[in-house]
């Protein structure tokens, strides 16, 4: 007896015994992992703390707005320099390239100006014509000419005014040579020479130093603020095609609650059709393309291009779309002929999800309130961030032309006229160089910011997972009621967030916890690896590629652990060890209908997000290129076209998969209910299935026939 006990249990312990008391999710509960709970809010307070800190050293204008030598902002209002948003430097040959310049270390005079100078002009120019002169002013230190008068060369030698202007145009509020390539040559201000100021001619390669380092810069930002534009004339189109997509989401949904097996049909070939469509429009533009001149240039030739619409006219670019839309079809309508079967146990689980979701109709609004809780999240550590990497402090260094001692040592604007070092170097100047801090609040810095992304991973983590075990324990009162929906409570979906928040806050803080420990460890590795790219140390980047793998994969096995512990959290408020321990046994002893069912739904589930996204894609495609007739005069011109077209496609992935996410707890709170139902009771009056006849017929025939198919592989 003792031994057939033990056997029964098996290896992955024991199938739950018959409870006639057991009438779903339990009411009668005690709180779990306080010291987790506890825990959660020592770091929420500590979160607050590095807040408040920040935010009281911090100062985003340093981000903002450019800094000149005597450490003023330009551009901010209400201060001298409110006209004056642009960065200007005396002599840009002393920085040692445009990255430099970005980063506020360029050992130059830098004053704050209205505009960028416009054309080549030299100070002995200038100093000749009355109206030359009066246009040099606005480049020079602030109060020049105030004082007494000085002849060129004291100006010069004083620092007082740059020996040269050189056309720019503004760049991150900073003016940057106006840079410009023809056939390879580099001009500036359409010249490849200048006069620089004091009797020498400069090939204009010396003034952009690291020129293709400079081109990359431009290009980038010239590309950002492109797309800027893009958003600012497009933005409410982009509006509407996310309603769209919501739309088509929520009528998907609602049809699914009353259609589901035919909308599963309907999607599935709905899918095959819109990739179907996508193949055939790649191939008529690569045939119409044929014999075009410039349509058979490979992309490798090509090199990256910033306007991706020179793409679009390459037949090899059609072709790629052509083979991964062939093969992505061809992938698909093989899934559905070896599981077409499956695929019918598994409409009969989003069947019964449907009339889940139909009794409990509030939790399709409730990754709204998941979202609203991810944004506050985003928000603060965003903020938070901002406000830690703006906390340093304006530090000078001094500056000289020629050889001196104390040359990049620290300095104090205010004493430095009166200081040694004026008299040592005669020329030596004291500047803002950069922002810094030796004190021990700029000594942590690095560790608040790592604590910043911690907590965000930690409370975005959480906020996940209460939205998980609350819709699991609302469709899990679902299923355990005997009489749907009579014996259902009055407001599950409420009933079971209070459950949760007084209960079993500290089990969500322990499994969050576990997962963004993971995920922080992920970015620290993401963080090495950019650095040991430029490394030719072969081993170390096996290492880094074999470590990133396994935490990947570390990470979504958490995620699956965790899911279905909230769920055994919902229904029975065990703690998170104990609920993870009892949800993975119960899925290993019921592998086979993991195997049938979980994949298979998520799968299904996938293509619907596919089909929405899909649909709203091909419809922000043809809008936005002017492809439909009817409106073709209201769609706004762009610089390039995919940036509304990929916010949409992105936008609308994110928008079905909240609601399509709802279906997919439903469906895994429903799974582990079945198998649990299973293992209770046999399906006699006196141990009656809680689970819908309809779905008790398809199950345990699919499971039949699981275990035939495996007995015989046997």
């Amino acid at each position: 007896m003792e031994d057939g006990r033990k056997e029964s249990e098996g290896p992955y312990g024991t199938p739950q015994k018959y409870d006639p008391t057991f009438k779903g999710p339990i009411y009668n509960r005690g709180c779990t992992d306080v010291i987790c709970c506890v825990a959660l809010f020592i770091a929420i307070v500590g979160y607050v703390a590095v807040g408040i800190i920040a935010w009281t050293h911090g100062d985003p204008r340093k981000v903002i707005y450019p800094t000149d030598s005597r450490g003023q902002f330009c551009g901010q209002k209400g201060t001298p320099n409110e006209n004056k948003p642009f960065l200007f430097y005396f002599n840009i040959l002393k920085c040692a390239s445009p990255l430099v310049l970005l980063e506020f270390q360029c050992p130059t005079t830098q004053t704050c100006v209205e505009k960028c100078p416009s054309r080549y002009l030299t100070y002995l120019q200038a100093y000749t014509r009355p109206q030359d002169f009066e246009y040099y002013k606005q480049f020079c230190v602030p109060g020049f000419g105030e004082s007494k008068v000085k002849s060129p060369t004291e100006v010069l030698r004083d620092g007082d005014c740059p020996s040269v202007l050189t056309p720019s145009k503004p760049l991150a509020r900073r003016c940057l040579p106006a840079i410009e390539t023809h056939k390879g040559v580099i001009t500036v201000g359409n010249e490849t020479t200048f006069d620089d100021g004091r009797g020498q001619k400069r090939n204009v390669s010396e003034l952009v130093e690291g020129a293709k380092k400079a081109n990359v810069v431009l290009e980038a930002r010239q590309l950002a603020m492109r797309v800027f534009e893009d958003y600012t004339v497009s933005w409410y189109w982009i509006l509407i095609g996310l309603v769209i997509a919501m739309a088509l989401s929520l009528i998907f949904i609602v049809l699914l609650r009353f259609l589901a097996g035919i909308m599963i049909w309907i999607m599935i070939v709905m899918v095959i059709l819109v990739l179907g469509y996508g193949i055939f429009h790649c191939y008529m533009e690569y045939s119409r393309l044929r014999g075009e001149a410039g349509s058979d240039v490979s992309i490798g030739d090509l090199g990256f291009q910033t306007d991706f619409r020179v793409y679009l006219h390459l037949r090899q670019t059609w072709l790629a779309f052509m083979i991964i839309l062939c093969v992505l079809e061809l992938i698909i309508i093989l899934l559905l002929i070896f599981l077409r079967k499956r695929i019918l146990i598994a409409i009969a689980l989003i069947k019964e999800a449907s009339r889940a979701v139909g009794y409990v109709m509030t939790s399709l609004l409730y990754p709204l309130f998941t979202f609203f809780l991810l944004c506050l999240c985003i928000a603060y550590w965003a903020s938070t961030a901002v406000f830690l990497s703006t906390s340093n402090e304006a530090i000078y260094k001094v500056f000289n032309d020629t050889a001196c001692v104390a040359a990049g040592q620290t300095c104090n604007p205010e004493t430095f006229p009166t200081s040694n070092v004026t008299r040592l170097c005669p020329d030596a100047r004291c500047q803002f160089a950069f922002y810094g801090g030796e004190t021990g609040y700029h000594r942590a810095l690095l560790g608040l910011q790592i604590y910043n992304v911690f907590m965000f991973f930690w409370l975005a983590n959480f906020a996940l997972a209460l939205g998980q075990v609350t819709l699991a324990g609302a469709f899990a009162s679902y299923y355990w009621a005997i009489k749907k929906p009579d014996d259902l409570p009055a407001f599950p979906l409420f009933s079971s967030f209070g459950r949760a928040l007084r209960y079993h806050t500290g089990s969500l803080a322990f499994g969050s916890l576990l997962l963004a420990i993971v995920q922080v460890i992920r970015v620290i590795l993401e963080y090495l690896d950019q650095r040991l790219k430029a490394a030719e140390n072969r081993f170390a980047k096996f290492l880094m590629t074999c470590l990133k793998c396994c935490f990947w994969c570390l990470e979504k096995f958490l995620k699956f652990l965790n899911r279905n512990a909230y769920i055994m959290i919902a229904i029975y408020g065990t703690n998170f060890c104990t609920s993870a321990k009892n949800a993975f046994f119960l899925l290993m002893r019921n592998i086979v209908r993991v195997a049938v069912l979980d994949k298979v739904t998520d799968f299904l589930f996938l293509l619907g997000k596919l089909l929405v996204v899909g649909s709203v894609g091909i419809l922000a495609f043809f809008f936005f290129t002017h492809r439909i007739k009817i409106v073709e005069d209201t769609a706004p011109s762009l610089n390039y076209y995919w940036v509304p077209i990929l916010t949409v496609i992105i936008g609308s992935y994110l928008i079905a998969h909240g609601f399509f996410s709802v279906y997919g707890m439903c469906v895994d709170t429903l799974f582990l209910c079945f198998c649990e139902d299973l293992e209770r009771n046999d399906g006699s009056p006196e141990r009656p299935y809680f689970m819908s006849p309809e779905l008790r017929d398809i199950l345990l025939k699919g499971n039949a026939e699981a275990g035939k198919s495996e007995a015989q592989e046997e």
